[in-house]
């Protein structure tokens, strides 16, 4: 059985008997149970071993194994947030004392812990879960801040098409949206965020980010209240140097996506955000833009990836179909209007607290 049917891909190709083989080898644990778990690029399986412990061995895909250096500052980076009391995984030493290994010579191979819970997007969102949402996302980033490494301009990543700063970069992709509605409220975002986002960024406060504070990235589990805490933080594979605002506008573009009224997300976020580390001015204004520009990463390097993995459609298309509604209705409602939606909830938010 195999997680992927793509073995000309970047995407790993392993099967769960190498997947096996791996973890008793390098790591000197005994499999008991192992299934896969979905990933956009990498391969990724869920193992609960004879020893006891429950872990996720995590294949990394040949682009990103050219790279060591970048995995290992996401390794780093993930102890140093558990550390400083973030809900992350851990990564495994082998057998040899190291944190990554290679394997089939092709590959880069982490076995991280488990960490309990499921997919916010699997639980409905209260006001208080969404506050939680920001203020997590703005301890992170604080933390993260304050991370020394001997090798941390690695993750300046230039060019890195995920990058909130690299948005007209999208303009090379526009023909994969060639016929349809949505080209012409793209190519508007794109021509807003190079004449009101890019001339103001430079007051925007810079600092190490996750990149990638999205649905699927953050676990919850039941709290003591009847509702849900934030009980994971995943997935590392995005962190880049950014701006504070940037992970701000990222975790309410992909919570909007789980929320039956989308247009409700962004004042709790916000006011759980701002009780870590407020807005400035020019933060604040650029707010929607970076919001609706992030749908246009979100949707249009999702069209592009079904064009290189035809076979994955559905998968890589799942944000992207509940985005593009949502695209749509922020457009057409404005600016000021969603920011009085999003300013007001949050006043309120912090009203109330």
């Amino acid at each position: 059985e195999r997680c992927s049917d793509n073995p000309n891909h970047a995407k790993p190709n392993i099967s769960h008997s190498q997947a096996v083989d791996i973890v008793k080898k390098y790591y000197n644990l005994t499999p008991s149970q192992l299934h896969c778990l979905p990933s956009y690029d990498d391969q990724n399986f869920s193992i609960t071993t004879v020893e006891g412990g429950e872990y996720v061995l995590k294949i990394m895909n040949s682009v990103h194994t050219k790279d060591p250096t970048l995995i290992e500052l996401q390794t780093y980076a993930m102890n140093f947030l558990h550390e400083n009391g973030l809900p992350t995984q851990t990564t495994q030493k082998t057998t040899m004392g190291q944190k990554t290994k290679a394997t089939l010579s092709k590959y880069l191979v982490r076995l991280l812990t488990y960490l309990p819970g499921v997919p916010i997007s699997e639980v409905p969102f209260s006001p208080q879960l969404l506050y939680e949402v920001g203020r997590t996302a703005a301890r992170m980033d604080n933390a993260l801040n304050e991370m020394q490494h001997p090798q941390l301009s690695v993750l300046q990543r230039e060019g890195f098409i995920w990058s909130l700063s690299n948005i007209p970069l999208l303009e090379n992709y526009m023909k994969v949206l060639e016929g349809q509605p949505l080209l012409g409220v793209v190519m508007s975002i794109l021509h807003q965020y190079k004449t009101t986002v890019a001339p103001t960024s430079s007051s925007f406060r810079t600092c190490l980010i996750h990149g990638d504070f999205n649905d699927l990235n953050l676990l919850v589990q039941d709290d003591e209240s009847n509702g849900y805490k934030i009980s994971g933080i995943i997935d590392f594979g995005d962190m880049n140097f950014g701006c504070y605002v940037y992970e701000l506008a990222i975790a309410i573009t992909y919570m909007m996506l789980e929320h039956p009224n989308p247009i409700e997300v962004g004042g709790h976020i916000l006011a759980g955000w701002e009780s870590v580390f407020p807005l400035n001015a020019a933060e604040r204004d650029c707010l929607f833009w970076l919001v609706l520009s992030r749908l246009c990463q979100s949707i249009v390097m999702a069209h592009h990836s079904v064009t290189l993995q035809p076979e994955n459609e559905e998968y890589l298309m799942i944000s992207s179909k509940k985005g593009i509604p949502i695209l749509h209705m922020l457009f057409e409602m404005g600016k000021e209007q969603v920011e009085k939606v999003w300013f007001q909830s949050a006043a309120r938010f912090n009203d109330r607290t």
